[in-house]
């Protein structure tokens, strides 16, 4: 059965959440904070998306987020970002698997 569609309002301010598998650490040290800063800065520019503000806890990452009219950019923007992450830790820590618990919620 396919998921429902997510509600995205252009123009208007969201609250982005993605958290960490299980509850487990997704940011270890300053270098994973900093590399998921840099990503997320390289992406909001791609993708055309404004990032008012952030909160990176250990085990999860909360964007204040505003999507453009092409509202696809911001379910991109994250589809990137938490991918670019999980490869980063795999290759760091020679692990696999998943790093994040499920698709980034919004509201």
């Amino acid at each position: 059965m396919p998921r429902k569609d997510r509600i995205v309002l252009p123009h208007y301010p969201h609250n982005f959440v993605q958290r960490g598998n299980s509850c487990q650490a997704v940011f270890l040290d300053l270098a994973n904070y900093l590399c998921y800063l840099a990503t997320l800065e390289q992406f909001k520019a791609a993708y055309g998306q404004k990032v008012y503000a952030f909160c990176l806890m250990t085990n999860h990452a909360q964007l204040l987020a505003q999507p453009s009219e092409q509202t696809s950019g911001m379910a991109s923007l994250m589809k990137r970002l938490s991918g670019h992450q999980t490869s980063y830790r795999d290759k760091l820590e020679g692990r696999s698997g998943t790093l994040w618990e499920s698709r980034f919620k919004s509201s």
